[in-house]
């Protein structure tokens, strides 16, 4: 799917709520400090309105077109081959990328890769059981390829990362009827008539304590330790 679906979408009249609501929701799920390392994989544009790009000077968006606001460094690059080190960012935003990209799976290994343990990633997506998306698709079908190869739901996303040893700590849904975000520790209730949802998750990392084997007594020892003792019972005799 073209990511151009994106932003026709921004431009519609529900769209700019959509947009208001993700912009408060990013505003709130980014803690930045000095030394933090954000990267957000995806341009959108508007990154100011969430991030003061030119005060935090380790904040990076990384778009293959090269996309993103003015003032923020960026890099332009593949999100599935991040030219990045392994465990070297603090925090990863990928902002309706997944759903527009070819090979989500390499690019979700590529996030673990480059996440430090106990980093975080931040996940926006379309509500693939939402009215209005799915009209939004109909009415603008060219700028689309298909529906059911490229919308993930909730769930999908939630399993990908279990699977690769994130904690979802917080999922949101953006409600355009309600104009407000639903932030839920608990992934069992969601509305389907959100238009779009957030995932928050934390990078673990578990490290296996090997057991140390019981090692048994050699035979020759036990041997030698009960002559010891019948020769020493023998001298007090």
């Amino acid at each position: 799917m073209k990511r151009d679906f994106l932003f026709a979408c921004y431009e519609t009249p529900r769209g700019k709520l959509l947009r208001d609501l993700e912009v408060e929701y990013l505003a709130n799920s980014i803690v930045v400090s000095c030394q933090q390392t954000i990267l957000q994989v995806g341009g959108l544009g508007w990154e100011n309105e969430y991030i003061d790009c030119s005060l935090y000077s380790n904040f990076t968006v990384l778009d293959a077109k090269n996309l993103g606001f003015k003032d923020a460094r960026k890099i332009q690059a593949k999100a599935y081959h991040l030219p990045l080190q392994s465990d070297s960012i603090d925090m990863i935003i990928l902002p309706h990328i997944l759903e527009f990209d070819a090979y989500r799976f390499q690019t979700m290994r590529e996030v673990e890769r480059v996440l430090k343990p106990e980093g975080c990633v931040v996940i926006l997506n379309f509500n693939p059981w939402n009215v209005w998306v799915r009209y939004q698709y109909l009415w603008d079908k060219r700028l689309a390829d298909s529906w059911r190869g490229h919308f993930i739901s909730r769930h999908r996303v939630v399993d990908w990362l279990k699977l690769l040893n994130f904690e979802v700590t917080t999922v949101a849904q953006f409600n355009l009827d309600t104009i407000k975000n639903t932030h839920f520790k608990m992934t069992g209730a969601f509305s389907l008539t959100a238009s779009a949802y957030g995932v928050k998750a934390i990078k673990r990392r578990y490290r296996l304590i090997p057991l140390t084997p019981v090692k048994k007594l050699q035979r020759s020892l036990a041997i030698a330790g009960t002559a010891s003792v019948s020769h020493q019972q023998k001298k007090h005799e």
